[in-house]
């Protein structure tokens, strides 16, 4: 495994199943945080996912204190989220690290972030009329960043 996709509440099917197709692809675990916006045998979020759950090493949690009560001392979580003090390229990622992205209605709670300034991380906006990028392709973008600093350790040609 490489690194840890975090969805605390997504709402969106389509966004969760692309990204649990990105988690099969690149051998990241992906972790859904209740309370979900949809449910699991959702007809969109197994379109999207396709046949790649099956390759999905991911977990269900109740709420955020459980999962982060699991998340073993020392592991770094990184709070991806809009306003973020640092670029995403700017932080050094290593595996087993926890990328966290929020609801795609609201984001990541105010506090989590407020509490964790060294964490939270920011994808560039360039239109200030855009209000934000979709959560699977900020997923992407972030979670192949990390796997660039890694040398795409595991790629297969």
């Amino acid at each position: 495994m490489n690194f840890n996709i975090v969805l605390l509440e997504p709402e969106i099917p389509p966004n969760t199943g692309n990204i649990a197709r990105l988690c099969a692809a690149t051998h990241s675990r992906l972790h859904l945080i209740e309370p979900l916006g949809f449910a699991l045998d959702d007809k969109q979020l197994q379109r999207a996912g396709m046949d790649y759950w099956r390759q999905v090493d991911w977990c269900r949690w109740p709420n955020w204190t459980v999962f982060r009560a699991s998340v073993p001392p020392g592991a770094q979580l990184w709070l991806i989220e809009s306003g973020g003090p640092r670029h995403y390229a700017d932080a050094y990622f290593t595996p087993g690290d926890y990328l966290v992205f929020g609801r795609e209605t609201v984001g990541l709670p105010p506090q989590l972030l407020r509490d964790n300034p060294q964490q939270w991380l920011r994808l560039p906006m360039f239109n200030p009329q855009s209000r934000s990028l979709n959560l699977s392709n900020c997923v992407a973008a972030v979670l192949y960043e990390a796997l660039r600093q890694q040398g795409f350790a595991g790629e297969l040609i």
